[in-house]
């Protein structure tokens, strides 16, 4: 078997560690990896990337930035953790259950930009009312979003498992207060709202897992579309989808749980509410289907076409 060489540039971050423990059994890869010393060199990751069949990046935005300037072999493909090139012109957007065409250009991409994980959610119930007309464009939404501490990387992961943490850690903590949140830009780009949605994240004293929910009244529907022809176009469109699935009751006991599929890769959504007031649910692990999971699906994609 002729092995695909993958080189994760940043594979000591929490997603990165993700991707890592998905692969390491793997016969079909190799993995490159640099040592301790050479990590961070820029000469060291230049020829990894430029060795690799497919570099998968974990890196703040600047850093990745870099890391594919320094691609000059046009056979590597690019798969993009970070926010840095989610909108950016030249990048498939990641969420191959978008539509068979997506998943092809997720197929034969050089350059895929991996999607955050609370916009992985959203984009995931609302891209397809915008694009079958069930809501307007200019339709001005909320969304939810609760999520486990490993969200937020080492440092969160660190205060949050302390012996000595401090005691307002144990209650949820509402955030991205200034509505700029950088999940914002491809939650409004790939859905094709033309508005943001205000967005209230929210991290929470459990290790991973994520639901994001986005409000809807009635009024927002348009052409006499009510909650139910909702529930049927989850179903069509993601009946058989890689790791997206519809469900029709996601609330067990009036409660819907927020790390049901914490160490999973798959997202449920689900439609609750009422006639008149409408709950649009997305539950799945923010590691999973929100960030490590998800690269490797799309790995995935990219190495059977090779």
């Amino acid at each position: 078997m002729n092995k695909k060489k993958i080189f994760i540039d940043g594979r000591e971050g929490t997603t990165g560690l993700g991707i890592v423990s998905r692969l390491d059994n793997r016969s079909d890869i190799e993995l490159l990896v640099l040592s301790e010393k050479k990590r961070k060199d820029p000469e060291a990751r230049k020829e990894a990337i430029n060795k690799s069949d497919i570099t998968i990046l974990c890196l703040p935005d600047s850093a990745a930035i870099e890391s594919v300037s320094l691609c000059e072999n046009e056979k590597t493909v690019i798969l993009d953790a970070s926010t840095a090139h989610r909108t950016a012109e030249g990048w498939v957007y990641g969420l191959p259950e978008l539509s068979p065409e997506q998943k092809e250009k997720i197929c034969r991409s050089k350059r895929i930009a991996v999607p955050g994980c609370h916009a992985s959610g959203f984009i995931s119930l609302v891209a397809p009312l915008v694009k079958e007309g069930f809501i307007e464009k200019n339709a001005l939404l909320c969304c939810h979003s609760i999520t486990g501490y490993s969200g937020g990387g080492k440092k969160m992961i660190a205060q949050y498992e302390s012996p000595e943490r401090e005691e307002k850690l144990s209650a949820p903590r509402q955030y991205g207060l200034t509505q700029s949140h950088k999940h914002l830009p491809e939650m409004l780009h790939i859905t094709g709202l033309s508005e943001a949605p205000v967005f209230c994240p929210i991290v929470s004293d459990f290790y991973s897992g994520m639901l994001v929910t986005v409000p809807l009244f009635k009024s927002m529907l348009k052409n006499g579309k009510t909650a139910d022809d909702i529930r049927e176009l989850y179903k069509k469109l993601y009946d058989g989808s890689m790791n997206i699935e519809y469900t029709e009751e996601m609330a067990q006991g009036g409660f819907a749980d927020s790390n049901t599929l914490s160490r999973t890769d798959k997202m449920e959504i689900s439609v609750s509410g009422n006639d008149d007031r409408i709950l649009l649910l997305a539950r799945y692990d923010n590691l999973g289907k929100g960030a490590s999971g998800a690269t490797v699906q799309c790995l995935d994609l990219v190495l059977k076409n090779m």
